[in-house]
């Protein structure tokens, strides 16, 4: 078996014919730029690329699939030269009762998706675009998923907008069949220490994906799986840790860099650092009422736990600082660095420092190997801005 690298939250801003698919995404990212990119820059192994339910997507991949570009694995997923592509779905539910939430779904085959299209075409407004609400319940989508052979993984279940944590319900089993969800996505702004609060998910293998909306975006954090091939089926057996495949290891934001980390105050701008502090309901700093309450205060609010409890078997979480964090790190050297190592999992995992240095000077290698190492310093993020590396 070998090791591969990960991104399985990838999503369309529109088809190459100039269709919508995701609003907020950029016009660039096509299902084919973002294959090319995973494959040729950034060196992903495979992708989950969102918004495949998307009939203008699906009319791209049969185009590809056509021209002999790309071939479909018989393990299921889509080859594109050293990238397997699988075929997500993310849908929002919102159950009586509870607010909004995101769910991932997986397709082994083109042919599963597009037949679960036309299911989603009876309960949904828009089947064309991405995220969209559907009219049934969040446990009768998870059946028709795992009937059609699909995956069903909660998306950034922390997120203080449309996640099961963060703005549905204060448990998954108040919408979710807990023994029929593959795994849990984590989101930007927490790691495997701070879900482990919350002991409903003991039993679950934990993902850390981009949830990119611009092609530099993707592979901001990732997964190492280790598999025998690349493919869905394999994906499956390593999310149920069957036959030896397994997820090795989750690559992520430092919480502190997630733009959702902690609280923060819509009136003075003020965000919550306080790591004592564990529910809040006005900002500490003004008094004020209007708050975006952050990940960390949530998951300390539904905490059942007094300290957190990471498993044995769970993979180790390595913070992993994007690249445009670097200080320092234009563009001029950044393609120098890509020039020499060919892609960016080459870049952060395999080039030495002294190699680095040659490249890009002694300052720049001493940030890439510092965020290789998670020893850099870094500024809170909340309320929707992104935390920063200290220079």
């Amino acid at each position: 078996m070998q090791a591969y690298y990960a991104d399985l939250h990838i999503h369309i801003g529109r088809t190459e014919e100039g269709q919508a698919v995701k609003i907020s995404a950029a016009n660039n990212l096509t299902f084919y730029n973002i294959a090319q990119e995973a494959s040729e820059r950034k060196g992903m192994d495979i992708v989950g690329i969102i918004d495949c339910h998307s009939p203008g997507v699906q009319r791209e991949m049969m185009h590809y699939l056509d021209k002999g570009e790309m071939e479909e694995l018989p393990g299921g997923g889509i080859l594109y030269h050293h990238t397997t592509i699988l075929l997500g779905c993310e849908i929002e539910v919102r159950d009586p009762g509870c607010g909004a939430a995101h769910l991932l779904a997986y397709m082994p085959t083109l042919g599963d998706m597009q037949q679960f299209t036309a299911w989603l075409k009876q309960h949904m407004k828009n089947v064309q675009l991405s995220s969209q609400r559907i009219y049934v319940t969040a446990r009768e989508l998870q059946q028709e998923v795992l009937d059609r052979g699909g995956l069903l993984i909660p998306a950034h279940i922390f997120t203080p907008h449309k996640s099961i944590y963060g703005s549905s319900s204060t448990r998954m089993e108040h919408l979710l069949d807990l023994d029929a969800i593959a795994a849990v996505e984590l989101g930007l702004s927490a790691d495997s220490v701070m879900a482990g609060y919350i002991s409903e998910l003991d039993r679950y293998t934990f993902l850390t994906n981009s949830d990119a909306h611009s092609l530099p975006k993707i592979g901001r954090e990732y997964n190492k799986l280790l598999l025998e091939r690349p493919s869905f089926a394999e994906f499956r057996k390593a999310l149920a840790h069957e036959d030896g495949r397994k997820v090795l290891a989750n690559y992520g934001l430092n919480p502190r860099l997630g733009k959702y980390h902690r609280t923060y105050c819509d009136k003075c701008g003020s965000i919550l650092d306080e790591q004592d502090t564990t529910v809040v309901e006005r900002c500490l700093y003004c008094g004020h009422a209007k708050i975006v309450r952050g990940v960390m205060d949530r998951i300390r609010s539904l905490a059942d736990r007094e300290e957190p409890r990471v498993p044995a078997d769970r993979p180790p979480y390595y913070y992993q600082v994007p690249l445009e964090y670097i200080p320092k790190l234009g563009p001029k050297t950044f393609k120098r660095l890509i020039e020499r190592f060919g892609t960016e999992m080459n870049l952060l995992h395999r080039a030495s420092y002294d190699e680095l240095a040659e490249t890009a000077g002694d300052a720049i290698a001493r940030y890439l190997i510092q965020a290789r190492e998670g020893t850099l310093q870094l500024e809170t993020g909340g309320g929707g801005k992104y935390g920063k590396v200290k220079a």
